[in-house]
């Protein structure tokens, strides 16, 4: 009998082993390359999963690394079709009866429809006033950096630059502070970070959008707006942004390799220190999700612990701006769980949601993160909240619904920046008005 269990268990452990290796292949993120990854008649589909059976059936086609997630709630889930294996997931859907819908036909042609060659207006533009930053284009980490130190040379009684850190491949991590008009003791602060995910491009651009209307059009702003200090990082993954730019457009994680035989990048929202390491984080480096190898292993990571823990008692907010689903959301991600305040939290939730909706008439949803969408430990605003003890603390996950997914076109840029700004604009008012002094 000993034998025979030995032999079964030797069987399933080989088994298992030729799964993972066969999610490897047919995973780019696992390894590193060297020339530019194309998604020719890759497409996104949406499909519907009503039932824990059908959610069951598209883990498989996960585990097997034939599709890969882009998007899921309570109803349905985006997923990511490679050509090659489109024709076997497409008949595992239908004999599965899962219905589906084709969102994207062609990734890499949305990818090309997405960011056009830089014109020469736009070049003639940067030689003339020193940067070339608009809000027609996603532009690459060398324009925002170069846009951010033009704001600290011509406003620099109300902008200050600080580098906390340095990533990986030794770029730094970059804070704009907008400072307050007069000087304050119960100095109220929030933090606003976007692109911790590197393929999240429109999270970057409307973190630039609010600091453009921060800074150029102070004296017009509302008045609570001048009574926040304001900690921005617009770009918290820069070697991933900028990978996602120049070799793989849809990379999400960093670019940190921890060792020779580990896979490239961790996902910088799983590697926080607050229940890191419990669901919907892997402990595999080739995973989207890997967690990376102890909670706060990544420089970034490690960048903004030390800023905000400096003084956090002055942090009343933290957003942390995501794409997408068009959601506004509040811990816990570990689990199906909410804090003791969760009420209130909810309440300016839907506050921040009212304002998006009278400035584009957007709807985003507001809810409990891992209720409304999954499970996600070691995330950054459990971090802010659990940790920090920073009671505003929201994921705001960004346009659009699907159609577009994580390749919005540029068209989009300036509208979503509005909704980031109405956002913030809310959340702002809530904390400086006189019922929150004690927040």
């Amino acid at each position: 009998m000993d034998g025979c269990f030995r032999v079964l268990y030797c069987v399933f452990t080989l088994l298992a082993i030729l799964t993972f290796t066969k999610c490897l292949e047919n995973n780019d993120q696992h390894r590193d390359v060297e020339e530019k990854v194309t998604y020719n008649g890759d497409q996104v589909l949406r499909v519907e999963t009503v039932n824990s059976k059908q959610r069951k059936k598209i883990k498989e086609l996960e585990n097997q690394g034939l599709i890969e997630k882009w998007f899921t709630n309570s109803t349905s889930v985006d997923i990511m079709v490679k050509k090659v294996n489109s024709e076997t997931v497409k008949n595992t859907l239908n004999n599965g009866s899962l219905s589906f819908d084709i969102f994207i036909d062609d990734i890499q042609r949305a990818i090309n429809e997405e960011n056009p060659p830089i014109n020469e207006v736009e070049l003639e533009l940067s030689g003339r006033q020193g940067h070339n930053l608009t809000f027609e284009r996603y532009h690459k980490v060398d324009d925002i950096y170069k846009y951010i130190d033009h704001l600290s040379q011509e406003y620099p009684d109300i902008v200050e630059i600080e580098t906390i850190g340095k990533t990986h491949e030794n770029v730094p991590l970059r804070v704009i502070r907008i400072k307050l008009d007069q000087n304050s003791t119960d100095t109220k602060a929030i933090w606003i970070d976007g692109g911790i995910h590197a393929r999240e491009w429109i999270a970057v651009s409307s973190v630039l959008y609010l600091i453009n209307e921060l800074v150029h059009n102070r004296d017009s702003l509302e008045s609570h707006m001048n009574n926040i200090e304001f900690h921005i990082i617009p770009i918290l993954n820069p070697d991933g942004y900028k990978h996602s730019h120049e070799k793989e457009r849809l990379w999400r994680k960093n670019r940190s390799k921890p060792s020779a035989n580990s896979c490239v990048g961790a996902d910088l929202n799983r590697n926080w220190d607050y229940h890191w390491g419990e669901t919907g984080a892997s402990k595999y480096s080739c995973a989207e999700i890997y967690r990376g190898v102890k909670a706060s292993s990544e420089l970034e990571t490690q960048a903004v612990v030390k800023y905000i823990m400096k003084n956090p008692n002055k942090f009343k907010g933290f957003l942390t701006f995501h794409s997408y689903g068009q959601y506004i959301l509040y811990p816990w991600g570990y689990a199906k769980r909410v804090p003791s305040d969760h009420t209130e939290v909810h309440r300016v939730g839907q506050v921040m949601a009212t304002a998006i909706k009278k400035a584009t008439s957007n709807e985003y949803t507001v809810g409990n993160s891992a209720t409304l969408l999954y499970a996600a430990a070691g995330a950054s605003d459990d971090w802010a909240k659990g940790v920090a003890k920073i009671k505003y603390s929201y994921t705001v996950e960004l346009k659009d619904t699907g159609k577009y997914g994580f390749i919005l076109p540029p068209s989009e840029i300036l509208s979503t920046g509005k909704e980031a700004y109405a956002a913030v604009s809310a959340l702002a008012n809530e904390i400086s008005s006189e019922k929150n002094n004690n927040v």
